[in-house]
């Protein structure tokens, strides 16, 4: 962490010589952002938050901190406090932490500036605003906090040292399946001044990020997310979020992802080219949640971006007003195939579940080999990619033996099975996340009986035609008798059927189809065949 601050301080010293054009009141940026009024309180939105987080080290004791302090407010009130502040300090030498969430109502929160003061239940009063100078005239981007959680509390001081950040590039823009929020962030800030962590104080220096965000969407109502803040080595930040849908998919859509990038003082921009992988996942001691703890992020827009973003410690997960997750992270990759590394905080709202799994074929008591097993994942999340293993057991399920690993379909077609006509056959599927953590097994709910041929369900000549099939598949037959018929997808679910009398030749309609790999069953009161077919 100390060599982290060295290269850091390498990083910014262009920053501390460069003329900071925008480093005054009032500053207007394009887009709907500025200058001091924006840093005030919003009446007109429904929910606002005041969020600061960052690293420093103890000047005494040289241990390696983070922190999390924000300020919630919400129209209209709720059981009668109009918002609530979070306090986390992590010991980021040993992983224990510190946090204390109280509501609030505030005293002073100025419509026209920076300057909060709330009135913390059971705790007394916190404070953040800007410093003034000795005119009593607020200091342009300068601010001090004052939060107190009786053993830990901040008493620091943050300068805003980086031109800021203008999320969606105009600061305006739609986040969600119907939200709206405006947003900016203050990538980088020196932080110095003090921490109270189990109730001994000591000086800190270090680096803090600042990000004000107000609209109709909500964290604590609305759609889950996962956010990062990333301060790197190159001098980049990076602010980006995903978020997930009800049924826990995320959309290739501004709306639901978003990457905002300060390159440098004359650069900046926003993106949803971006790919997220996640790539373990971990769950709280209770086992009551689970989140993802490392991620693949990449992006070619601008430039190419290609990191692996890891949580530092699992203990960091905030209990109230809701339980979610902030803590910090580290960063390590290539930005235009440069290494860089860095630190940020992330955010995550969204937690995973284990796969539930229903095996779906065989049923009705006979597996026949010619067509698929088949299962339902029932809760499928695009931030969980599920691998299954398939095994089989012919002796009451006393032992299990692999059928296929790491499959990634939830339908496979057993050739060739090591299995005799009429074996009871059970059916286990195991599924997992990425990394084994997150997994489930389920076995078949009742022997099959296996079926491995059909040489004695007699049909007598068969032909099958044309196969590849647009529009009418034709099947012919070499006698006249009731036959049924049905058509199944690779996934067991039946899509088409019917019975002709007294025919020999039956012709199927499967215009209505998508391309792909088909299963024909036929159907004689004495006889059964499956048969594969493509449709093009």
């Amino acid at each position: 962490m100390k060599q982290f601050y060295v290269l850091f301080l390498i990083v910014l010293l262009p920053f501390l010589s460069f003329s900071q054009d925008w480093k005054t009141y009032p500053y207007e940026p394009a887009g709907e952002i500025a200058f001091p009024i924006d840093e005030g309180h919003h009446t007109s939105e429904p929910t606002e938050w005041w969020y600061s987080a960052g690293h420093f080290v103890g000047q005494t004791s040289g241990t390696n901190y983070s922190f999390m302090c924000t300020f919630f407010h919400v129209d209209p009130p709720q059981q009668g406090f109009s918002g609530f502040r979070i306090l986390n300090i992590t010991n980021e030498d040993t992983g224990e932490f510190f946090q204390d969430v109280k509501p609030v109502n505030y005293n002073t929160l100025s419509t026209t500036g920076f300057d909060i003061e709330a009135d913390i239940f059971l705790g007394g009063i916190d404070t953040w605003k800007n410093k003034v100078d000795g005119m009593s005239q607020p200091i342009p981007f300068e601010y001090e906090l004052l939060s107190n959680g009786g053993t830990g509390g901040l008493d620091i001081e943050f300068v805003t040292i980086k031109r800021p950040l203008i999320l969606g590039d105009d600061g305006l823009f739609n986040q969600g399946l119907s939200n709206y929020t405006y947003y900016y962030s203050q990538t980088m800030n020196t932080v110095t001044g003090d921490v109270t962590f189990n109730g001994v104080t000591e000086p800190v220096i270090g680096t803090g990020w600042i990000d004000r965000q107000y609209g109709t969407f909500n964290p604590f109502t609305g759609e889950r997310y996962e956010w990062f803040s990333m301060q790197l080595s190159n001098g980049m930040d990076l602010n980006l979020w995903n978020i997930f849908t009800a049924d826990r998919t995320t959309p290739l859509t501004p709306e639901y992802r978003n990457l905002s990038a300060y390159v440098n003082e004359s650069s900046q921009y926003t993106t949803n080219d971006i790919q997220i992988e996640r790539l373990q996942y971990f769950c709280t001691p209770d086992e009551v949640q689970c989140y993802s703890k490392q991620w693949r992020i990449t992006s070619t827009t601008n430039h190419n971006i290609d990191l692996i973003v890891s949580i530092l410690h699992e203990t960091t997960e905030v209990q109230l007003p809701f339980r979610f997750f902030e803590g910090s992270i580290d960063v390590a990759g290539t930005v235009d195939g440069n290494p860089v590394t860095g630190k940020g905080f992330a955010e995550l709202l969204h937690a995973y579940e284990d796969p539930d799994v229903t095996i779906t074929s065989p049923s009705g008591g006979v597996y026949n080999t010619s067509m698929p097993i088949t299962w339902t994942l029932n809760n499928p999340d695009d931030g969980r990619p599920v691998k299954y293993d398939l095994e089989y057991s012919i002796d009451n399920q006393q032992n299990f033996n692999s059928i296929v690993t790491e499959f990634e379909s939830p339908s496979y077609v057993w050739n060739n099975p090591p299995i005799s006509e009429n074996d009871e056959v059970w059916f286990r599927i195991t599924a997992y996340s990425i990394d084994g953590t997150l997994t489930s097994s389920i076995v078949s709910d009742s022997a099959s009986t296996a079926t491995l041929n059909n040489s004695n369900f007699e049909f007598g000549s068969i032909s099958i035609y044309p196969n590849p099939v647009f529009d009418n598949l034709n099947v012919n037959f070499d006698t006249s008798k009731k036959r049924e018929y049905s058509v199944y997808d690779i996934n067991g679910k039946k899509l088409l059927s019917g019975t002709k009398v007294d025919s020999n030749s039956i012709a199927i309609n499967v215009s209505s189809l998508y391309s792909g790999l088909y299963f024909l069953e036929l159907k004689s009161e004495s006889a059964y065949k499956v048969y594969k077919f493509i449709k093009q």
